[in-house]
C-alpha cells in the first residue's frame, strides 16, 4: 500500500489537476466506501431522468432550461462543474455563455485550465485577431500548467475571443503547489515563491467539512501513508481552492466596482470536485466578498442509470444547486475510486 501511496505523491507532483478530478469524483458518488441508504421515491424520481436534463438537486425534478438560464444572469458568479475530457460539458458551458450573451451580459469567463503566470499571455491572445496557437500555448503554460489537449477547451477560449470577454486564469501556478506537496503548507509560506505570488497576506482557511470530505477519502482509497504524507497533499488541495476563490472573488469585486449593469456574472469553469457541497470554492469566496454575494453550483455529470439513485443521495445532501444530465465523454464514464 506504500507504493500506492507513493504513487499517488508523484501524480499530485507531475498532474495536480487529474488527482484533484479523481478527489471529486470520489467524494461526488461516495468514494471507496459503500453507498448508505438511497432515500426512497415513489415512483423514483431518477427514472424519470434523461441525458440533457436540468435537475434542480433539491428534489431530483426536472427545471425548464430556458427559464432557468434566463435566472442565471442574477447572479454574482456561476459555478460550472466538469468532468474533464467531456465535450458535451463544454457544450454545456457555451450554452451558459451565449444565454448570457444574448440578454446583453458581458459575462467573465474564469478557467481552472489556465495558471496565473499565464494571464499575460492570455491576455494578448484574446486582443490579438491573427496569432499562432503553439506560440500561444508556449507563452502561457498550457502544458506545464495542465497538459491535456488545447482543443478540449479551445472553444470556450475562442468563443470569449470572438465576443471580447476577458477570461482569467484562475489556477495558482504549479511551482507553487508543488512546493506544498513536498514541504507542508507552513514550510511553503516561508519560501520566496509564496510571497512572489501574493500569497503573504491570505489566509488558507481549513474548514473542518472540507478536511473530512478531502483528507478522509484520501486515506480511505490510498491506505498505509503516513500522517504527514496525507497532510501535505491536502494542504495543496487547500491552496489550490483558496487560490482560484481569490481570483474569483477579486473578479466579482472589480465587476462591482465598474457599476456597470452589463458586466459580469463571473463564469467559473473547473472540475467538478471545486464546486461540490460548495466547499472547496465557493464557500471561500463567500468568505471574501461582502454585502449579498449570489451564487449558483452547477454540476454536470455523465447519467449512468446504474448509478443515478447514487446521484440522487449526493443530491440530497448537497452536492450542487444543480445537476445537468449529460452524455459520456470521448473516455467513457469517470473514473471512480472503488
Amino acid at each position: 500500500m506504500r507504493t500506492s501511496l507513493q504513487h499517488l505523491r508523484e501524480k499530485v507532483l507531475n498532474n495536480l489537476s487529474g488527482v484533484i478530478a479523481i478527489l471529486g469524483l470520489v467524494v461526488a458518488l461516495g468514494g471507496c466506501q459503500a453507498a448508505g441508504p438511497v432515500p426512497r421515491v415513489t415512483p423514483q424520481v431518477w427514472d424519470a431522468w434523461s441525458v440533457g436534463q436540468i435537475l434542480n438537486a433539491k428534489t431530483g425534478h426536472v427545471v425548464s432550461t430556458a427559464e432557468w438560464l434566463e435566472g442565471l444572469a442574477g447572479y454574482d458568479v456561476i459555478y460550472l462543474g466538469e468532468e474533464h475530457h467531456n465535450r458535451s460539458h463544454i457544450e454545456s458551458a457555451l450554452t451558459v455563455l451565449r444565454s448570457l450573451v444574448t440578454r446583453g451580459r458581458r459575462p467573465v469567463l474564469a478557467m481552472e485550465m489556465f495558471g496565473w503566470e499565464g494571464q499575460p499571455a492570455l491576455d494578448a491572445y484574446l486582443e490579438t485577431k491573427e496569432s499562432a496557437r503553439p506560440e500561444f500555448l508556449e507563452r502561457v503554460g498550457w502544458k506545464q500548467n495542465w497538459g491535456g489537449a488545447f482543443e478540449d477547451y479551445e472553444p470556450l477560449v475562442q468563443f470569449a475571443k470572438d465576443q471580447r470577454l476577458p477570461v482569467l486564469a484562475m489556477n495558482p501556478p504549479k511551482t507553487l503547489i508543488r512546493q506544498v506537496v513536498k514541504l507542508g503548507l507552513a514550510q511553503a509560506k516561508e519560501q520566496p515563491e509564496w510571497r512572489q505570488r501574493g500569497m503573504e497576506q491570505e489566509t488558507i482557511v481549513d474548514d473542518p467539512a472540507y478536511r473530512s470530505r478531502i483528507l478522509s477519502q484520501l486515506q480511505a482509497c490510498h491506505g498505509g501513508g503516513a500522517p504527514e504524507d496525507y497532510q501535505t497533499m491536502y494542504d495543496a488541495s487547500m491552496v489550490r481552492d483558496e487560490g482560484m476563490a481569490k481570483t474569483v472573488a477579486a473578479a466579482v469585486n472589480r465587476v462591482r466596482a465598474a457599476g456597470d449593469p452589463t458586466q459580469g456574472p463571473v463564469v467559473s469553469y473547473t472540475g467538478g470536485g471545486h464546486v461540490q457541497y460548495r466547499l472547496p470554492v465557493p464557500n471561500r469566496v463567500a468568505r471574501r466578498v461582502e454585502h449579498g454575494l449570489k451564487q449558483v453550483t452547477i454540476y454536470m455529470a455523465t447519467l449512468e442509470q446504474d448509478r443515478a439513485a447514487e446521484l440522487y443521495q449526493s443530491m440530497q445532501e448537497g452536492i450542487a444547486d444543480f445537476v445537468w444530465l449529460t452524455p459520456p465523454g470521448s473516455q467513457g464514464a469517470p473514473r471512480r475510486c472503488r
